[in-house]
């Protein structure tokens, strides 16, 4: 599919913090299990609101971390939910308005 440059920097953005959001889940896991520094968990969850939240998902299954937090059992794939729903919408938007 040919996107417009919009769409791809999108696509960029949501790949990279999705990317960067894994594996900070994995670092504040590694912590834990060392009685180190943790990434407090605004931040898990703000950079699951800025897109990250397929990179949250994911590095809590992966690590297996946060997974029996309320906030994060349930707020993490509600945050996703919202955000499929944002893209969809736009998409759906863009394409009405012009090819890409």
């Amino acid at each position: 599919m040919n996107f417009s440059p919009t769409i791809q920097a999108i696509i960029i953005y949501l790949l990279a913090i999705s990317v960067v959001t894994f594996f900070v889940f994995g670092i504040d896991k590694l912590k834990a299990k060392h009685n180190s520094w943790r990434v407090p968990e605004r931040v898990l969850l703000s950079l699951a609101a800025l897109g990250g939240s397929i990179g949250a998902w994911l590095g809590m299954s992966v690590w297996h971390h946060k997974t029996q937090h309320d906030k994060f059992k349930y707020g993490v794939p509600a945050i996703l939910v919202i955000q499929i729903t944002i893209v969809v919408v736009v998409v759906l938007y863009m394409r009405g308005r012009t090819s890409f």
